[in-house]
């Protein structure tokens, strides 16, 4: 590490992992201030079902990049990058360490790994194009055209990821080169600052069983209400925000095709299966230092040890 380069803190793990009760815990002790890497929190009105930190569970912490885009507003990572570097900045200007939580494995490398967003500003009118083709032609047929322009990127790509199909596909034309290119490019890039990693990991079992207890407080709370009253506000199930677990699986149920039983079942099946797409992320990060989670755990064991890795870190 290069020890003249400012040191941020970075807290990952999958939904349900108490990442906002530990990130709070760790800003009061450690003076800091949070920027969410959530790719949900981010959005308005969106409250219960994005699990979003509330003014109380805050604890007078402030954080950034919580509920500021409306659910229509097109948002990427690039503009999370720019968005999160601007907190960062803010944060380290008013004397105080600048906490990443969050488990958005995208946003968390885009902050902590070389990415340069810069020469692949997105291009509307390409994506709507691209868009329209693979539904007259069929989303092979893009996934075909992308592995002979970039091979590379197709062998990281399902072909059933239309949005990175197409993302990729809109790069080489906006550039004329693939994104393979700028992903090479990139790895010899500087980033300004170092960071910490600390990730927490559950049994899977209990974490699943915590993910199940909280859905279940979910629709106590509120979350079918707070479902049907973004389709009130005129906001569509074809969404990006709409599309996030937590909503989507309500669908079935508010249009009659569904009981809240078999919706709500779906929905606890689709967030344990992110959860494990999460985990799965985060543990090809070697940078990732772990800490073993357990309901048995009190916060300020789990401080100690979250502190124990950063001074470790520090003296290296």
């Amino acid at each position: 590490m290069a020890i003249n380069k400012p040191r941020i803190l970075v807290l990952a793990g999958p939904t349900a992992s108490g990442k906002t009760a530990l990130g709070v815990a760790l800003a009061k002790k450690l003076n800091g201030e949070i920027i969410s890497a959530d790719s949900m929190q981010i959005y308005k009105y969106m409250t219960i079902g994005t699990a979003k930190v509330t003014t109380e569970e805050m604890q007078g912490v402030p954080h950034y990049l919580v509920d500021c885009v409306s659910p229509d507003e097109e948002f990427s990572v690039a503009k999370f990058k720019k968005a999160a570097l601007k907190a960062i900045e803010t944060i380290f200007g008013r004397g105080k360490l600048p906490i990443i939580v969050g488990g958005t494995g995208l946003y968390i490398n885009s902050l902590t790994l070389p990415w340069d967003f810069q020469k692949n500003d997105g291009n509307e009118e390409i994506r709507l194009r691209l868009r329209a083709e693979a539904e007259m032609l069929g989303r092979e047929t893009l996934y075909q055209r992308l592995k002979s322009v970039d091979p590379i990127t197709a062998e990281t790509v399902h072909p059933n990821n239309l949005n990175r199909v197409i993302r990729a596909l809109e790069i080489y034309e906006i550039n004329g080169k693939p994104k393979s290119y700028f992903d090479e490019k990139t790895k010899t890039q500087e980033i300004p600052y170092d960071y910490v990693m600390i990730g927490l990991k559950w049994p899977r079992e209990v974490l699943y069983d915590r993910i199940n207890r909280r859905i279940d407080l979910m629709i106590e709370n509120g979350l079918i209400e707070e479902t049907q009253m973004l389709l009130d506000r005129g906001y569509k199930w074809n969404l990006t925000a709409l599309k996030a677990i937590g909503y989507k699986e309500l669908g079935p149920y508010l249009r009659g095709e569904a009981s809240m039983e078999e919706a709500v079942t779906i929905l606890k099946r689709d967030s344990r299966h992110y959860a494990k797409r999460q985990m799965t992320w985060f543990r090809k990060d070697e940078r990732i230092h772990w800490i073993e989670m357990s309901e048995d755990k009190k916060i300020e064991m789990l401080l100690e040890e979250c502190l124990a890795v950063i001074a470790s870190q520090i003296s290296e």
